[in-house]
């Protein structure tokens, strides 16, 4: 089993302290609309892979490449690492991490100008570029997915009646194509009322404002240790 702590949206004052670590997590996953000061601080104290996810209300997230000596570059010029540090960035992507394949995809339907925000289209050609990247993956080395990690949630699948709150279409389909065992996602504050989990096939969604901490069992057996 793999123990995940999933935070979202609201700071917790606690995790400026020790409770993230001391809820002793293997994996962390952030998804989105936290201080990245705060995201890189419970990235430090943890000890543990984080992979994150950008909401609505991040700044743009730089977009780098890392060269074979480490260096971050854009356009060829060097830069900074992509903010927040210490963190995976999964957000259009799939990775294996702590003993889970992840998939994630960052922010929500547009409802003003700024980064992170898309047209319901503009989502479902994200979705469609992921899916074609977990199906490469699935490819060299299938085993399911274990975590879809977003910002926000499937339209009608804990979504919000406003505008800023509205589901993402396109999710539905790929939930129902790719079945990960979870799916995790912030956006839609409960407000200190817990949202209950939701179903679709054989996949679980939970709404993990402002925490949760949930055991995930890796659909891919672990390889082989070599002794000697």
């Amino acid at each position: 089993m793999v123990r995940v702590l999933a935070v979202a949206d609201e700071v917790v004052e606690s995790f400026w302290r020790s409770k993230a670590r001391d809820l002793a997590p293997d994996l962390v996953v952030a998804a989105g609309d936290l201080p990245w000061d705060y995201v890189e601080f419970i990235a430090s104290s943890v000890d543990v892979p984080v992979a994150f996810v950008p909401g609505n209300h991040d700044p743009e997230v730089l977009r780098s490449r890392v060269s074979r000596s480490g260096l971050h570059t854009v356009a060829g010029l060097p830069c900074d690492a992509p903010r927040p540090h210490g963190v995976t960035h999964v957000d259009g992507d799939v990775i294996d991490l702590a003993g889970l394949r992840i998939a994630g995809l960052g922010g929500c339907v547009r409802y003003r100008p700024g980064p992170h925000q898309y047209s319901q289209r503009e989502y479902a050609g994200k979705v469609r570029r992921l899916s074609r990247r977990l199906r490469r993956l699935e490819r060299r080395d299938p085993g399911g997915l274990d975590l879809l990690l977003t910002h926000a949630p499937p339209l009608g699948m804990g979504d919000g009646d406003d505008r800023p709150h509205v589901g993402i279409a396109a999710l539905v389909g790929f939930l129902e194509q790719a079945q990960p065992t979870w799916h995790l996602h912030g956006h839609v504050h409960p407000h200190g009322h817990r949202r209950p989990d939701r179903t679709l096939g054989r996949t679980t969604l939970r709404n993990v404002v402002p925490w949760r901490v949930l055991e995930v069992e890796p659909l891919r057996a672990a390889p082989p240790v070599r002794v000697g």
